[in-house]
């Protein structure tokens, strides 16, 4: 039987103030540590891994395994037991068990493809971006339980790709900011699990989006970093969601990106970026200005066809440093997580080199305050218009 992996994180220039990048790194340094995982359907195997998260409880890392899928005529469609779930490793790489099963189209009853994860630090549970059910689930990390659910964000649209919950993370309220990738717009809700409210919108000015995937949130000045996908740049927020100004623009070269998916910032507000179709990792400070970039594609680098294995090369290519599509990534403890989609691993890359003196200084800085594979391509778009 063949899989595939319907994948719609996204998983998602002009506009305001643009910056430029310097010429070489001098202030961080990436280098490859080990990696977690290994492509397969089995325990303790990946594919198309997206959200990765450390968990500072138990010293655990978290990744999202896909969704399996079987597109053969006459085959059986969605794959409850093949993915769906959120695996759980040791800080060595060691399988440790599973978290959640596979059920479509039953809000609140399972995972159909984790995207995004998160520990809320007040109760210590574990937040998943359920794509295909269009909803955010919470697990208790330790048991396995769940918890409950709640949310809803837009469906495929006509010629859509991408859509369902994206990248999530906490502000220092505690509320839940999640990237709505059809409707681009991102959703706050409360930890009641009620909306709060609802900012941005289609376009490429200010505080517009589109497709926004990746979202981070700073915990020293509250600032919100977004993955503005299909305008190939990071938009920077204050904490009130106040445009503060974005920076990058499309192509190959440093400072550049080419459909930006995961997003994490660092205690010295450096900005780490998953560039996942050029498959490296971009790192910025607090400004925008480029400092370092790690990893290269692998040969033949994209999406499997239809129909194929989501391991796009077979055997995968899993050279250290190699990556085929950049996707989910996460910073914790000076490393940097990375999904590696097509893969099926989590490469784990060392930050070495900070300069201390670019640490904010948080009484200043307060003011401040999915893709699916149903088809083969090398450039993904969403194909919709802009409201008049």
């Amino acid at each position: 039987m063949k899989f595939v992996t319907n994948l719609s994180l996204a998983f998602a220039s002009a506009g305001f103030m643009v910056l430029a990048a310097t010429a070489e790194a001098k202030a961080v340094n990436l280098t490859f540590d080990t990696q977690i995982g290994e492509p397969g359907f089995g325990p303790g195997q990946l594919f198309v891994p997206q959200g990765v998260a450390y968990n500072n409880a138990d010293g655990n890392i978290y990744v999202s395994n896909g969704r399996g899928f079987d597109p053969t005529p006459g085959g059986a469609g969605f794959l409850p037991n093949v993915g769906n779930r959120v695996d759980v490793f040791s800080p060595d790489g060691t399988y440790l068990r599973a978290i959640g099963t596979g059920v479509t189209g039953q809000k609140g009853a399972g995972i159909d493809e984790p995207g995004d994860l998160k520990f809320d630090t007040i109760s210590g549970n574990l937040y998943v971006a359920d794509v295909f059910n269009s909803e955010i689930d919470v697990y208790n990390p330790q048991t396995g339980e769940f918890v409950t659910s709640f949310g809803s964000f837009s469906g495929q649209g006509p010629g859509d790709l991408f859509f369902g919950p994206g990248g999530i993370d906490f502000d220092r309220e505690g509320n839940l900011h999640v990237t709505d990738f059809s409707a681009d717009v991102v959703k706050v809700y409360g930890r009641d699990g009620e909306l709060v409210k609802t900012y941005g919108g289609l376009g490429n000015a200010p505080g517009q989006f589109d497709g926004p995937a990746g979202l981070a949130i700073s915990q020293n000045t509250g600032n919100i970093y977004i993955n503005d996908q299909f305008n190939n740049r990071i938009q920077v927020l204050d904490s009130k969601a106040n445009p503060l100004f974005a920076f990058g623009t499309e192509g190959t070269e440093l400072g550049q990106f080419n459909e930006p998916i995961g997003i994490d910032v660092d205690e010295f507000e450096n900005i780490y970026v998953a560039d996942s179709q050029n498959s490296r990792v971009q790192v910025f400070d607090k400004d925008g200005n480029f400092l370092a970039v790690f990893g290269e594609p692998v040969e033949n680098a994209g999406p499997p066809a239809p129909g194929e294995l989501p391991f796009a090369t077979n055997p995968a290519d899993l050279e250290p440093g190699k990556f085929n599509w950049s996707g989910g990534l996460s910073y914790n403890d000076s490393k940097v997580y990375v999904g590696d989609f097509f893969t099926g691993r989590v490469q784990v890359l060392n930050v070495e080199g900070r300069d201390s003196k670019k640490v904010p200084e948080p009484a200043t800085m307060l003011g401040l305050g999915v893709f699916a594979l149903g088809a083969a391509a090398t450039k993904l778009r969403k194909n919709k218009q802009q409201s008049a």
